[in-house]
């Protein structure tokens, strides 16, 4: 395997610039990575984070929305950014030649926003739209509901969008405040990927960037206490949603990858365990899988499916049976060896776009202070053996250890009662 390199240059205001040079292609991605999000809100403006990522496409001091969308797309550009628990990310992909023009929309955006008032105003309906469509989608509402359940009063279990009353309750000032205390350049981090060299990079960033004022440092954030709880949402739909959790592994920790290896082979494909249990061999679900997500200081290792509600009972009764079978019996070398190669056939794959190339760099390096390299992670992928999987089906897989969400027209079930 070819062997990816990047170089780090810091800046003397703390902004941390990461580079890969990709000499193949002729598109340059951009983006800006700020250690921020909903975590980090006061939960009387739960959701201010994802407002003020909407804010700064709504105008800077010298170009209107309409002009910003209008330059990126004039180069033919893709322009887009988003907010999760943990960071924000902003960012750019053009041609080559179009580098520097990237850097200074970028720049003009997170340094030089209006924040207008009648712009703030119109975005706060459009994101209380956004939050209504939330409601009306049963698979990301539940999914909500079982991270608040599972963190009850831990800034972890709020949705990244916010409530409909915190994020209507936010003024200009409020949004100017949060931007002043948390859009610093000690956490941020500027990752480039493409057809460019870093120190051209530097050279542009250094021009747009240097000369940003460090802030004041944000308290850390304390790790969430898990409980293992159950809560149901009555919904006039015609399926049932059902979500189980456990607490997992933060994120790059040894014990991350034999964590994400289980998720994959008990649902991450349409060959994994559950997929084949619930929907090919009993038809009982056209959606069912487990997923993983990781944070700085704990993670969420979950299973969903949406069923009838006549058969809800059955699916969830399937899904501890499985879990159960992998705790019991392991998991056989062959599925080892072959979630292993989709894996790596995974992160090889994605070095094919300069988006995903920029998306490692700036988040490992935000979040763990180094890049980590493809290579290693491949190797990682491969030192995890059967042993280690029983380890981590001790983890996540003990119905004890979990908590439960539902939203339906159905009564609640009981985890409880069906595992006995």
């Amino acid at each position: 395997m070819e062997r990816t390199s990047y170089r780090i240059t810091r800046l003397p205001n703390g902004l941390r610039i990461v580079t890969e040079s990709v000499p193949g292609v002729r598109s340059v991605t951009v983006g800006i990575w700020i250690r921020t999000g909903s975590r980090h809100e006061p939960e009387t403006r739960a959701g201010i984070a994802h407002l003020l990522e909407h804010m700064a496409f709504k105008g800077t001091e010298t170009r209107s929305a309409r002009e910003l969308a209008e330059i990126v797309d004039g180069v033919g550009g893709q322009m887009n950014a988003y907010t999760s628990k943990e960071d924000t990310s902003y960012y750019i992909k053009v041609l080559d030649e179009h580098f520097p023009l990237a850097v200074e929309i970028l720049a003009d955006m997170l340094l030089r926003s209006r924040f207008d008032p009648g712009e703030l105003e119109k975005e706060k309906r459009v994101i209380l739209e956004e939050i209504k469509m939330y409601e009306d989608t049963p698979e990301d509402l539940v999914q909500d509901l079982l991270t608040e359940t599972l963190w009850a009063g831990h800034p972890l279990g709020r949705p990244v969008i916010g409530w409909e009353r915190s994020v209507s309750a936010v003024d200009r000032g409020a949004l100017v405040d949060f931007w002043r205390r948390h859009y610093e350049p000690s956490r941020t981090v500027v990752a480039v990927a493409g057809n460019i060299t870093h120190e051209r990079v530097v050279e542009e960033v250094t021009r747009w960037f240097g000369q940003w004022a460090p802030g004041t440092e944000v308290e850390p954030a304390e790790p969430p206490i898990p409980r293992p709880a159950e809560a149901w949402r009555r919904k006039p739909i015609e399926q049932v949603h059902l979500c189980v959790g456990a607490p997992a592994a933060r994120y790059g920790s040894d014990e991350l990858y034999a964590e994400l290896i289980l998720t994959n082979i008990l649902g991450g494909s349409s060959s994994s365990r559950l997929f084949q249990a619930v929907r090919e061999e009993n038809g009982l679900a056209y959606s069912v899988y487990a997923f993983h997500s990781a944070y700085s200081d704990a993670g969420l290792f979950g299973i969903y499916a949406a069923t009838s509600p006549e058969t809800a009972s059955w699916v969830l009764d399937l899904i501890v049976r499985e879990c159960a079978r992998i705790r019991r019996e392991g998991v056989s070398e062959e599925e080892l060896a072959r979630t292993r190669e989709q894996i790596r056939a995974n992160l090889l794959l994605s070095l094919e776009s300069t988006g995903s190339r920029m998306n490692r760099l700036g988040r490992t390096l935000l979040m763990l202070g180094r890049v980590v390299p493809v290579e290693e992670v491949v190797a990682r992928v491969e030192a995890v053996d059967r042993d280690r999987l029983v380890e981590a089906a001790e983890r996540l897989l003990d119905p004890e250890r979990w908590a439960m969400a539902g939203a339906g027209p159905a009564e609640p079930l009981r985890l409880r009662e069906v595992v006995g």
